[in-house]
């Protein structure tokens, strides 16, 4: 499986730190390249400069919505690609698939499984939606 996944960036932005500690764990062990935020006010300028393969974004943030931030990331000629998991411990698949105007190429309700984490970012990477 790292061999797939070597040297791919994925951009984590996940307000719980412990969460966020977890999930770049799993993923550099499993040898992908990742960046975390707490919060989203530097998001855009994070991807100029990281320029993730894959996004992982919660969307109860403490300075947005990531409903919202997927909004302006399908909005932006240069995001409108980038592949988003959003995760919460709130929302479901169907509420986030029926309220939100810009779908996501996955979910993934908190508290997760570290198999279907690392499951559906390889399908995600390799061009699925869940």
């Amino acid at each position: 499986m790292a061999n797939k996944s070597k040297f791919k960036n994925i951009l984590v932005i996940e307000d719980n730190h412990a969460i966020l500690d977890v999930i770049t764990l799993i993923l550099q062990s499993e040898a992908y390249k990742v960046a975390g935020l707490n919060k989203s006010v530097d998001m855009m300028k994070h991807i100029d400069d990281f320029k993730p393969d894959l996004m992982i974004l919660d969307i109860m943030l403490p300075d947005g919505d990531g409903r919202e931030l997927l909004g302006q990331l399908r909005s932006n000629e240069k995001t409108a690609n980038i592949p988003v998991l959003m995760i919460s411990a709130k929302y479901t698949s169907e509420t986030i698939q029926q309220n939100t105007a810009h779908k996501p190429n996955g979910f993934l309700a908190k508290p997760f499984d570290i198999d279907d984490l690392l499951d559906k970012i390889e399908g995600i990477l390799a061009g699925k939606n869940f």
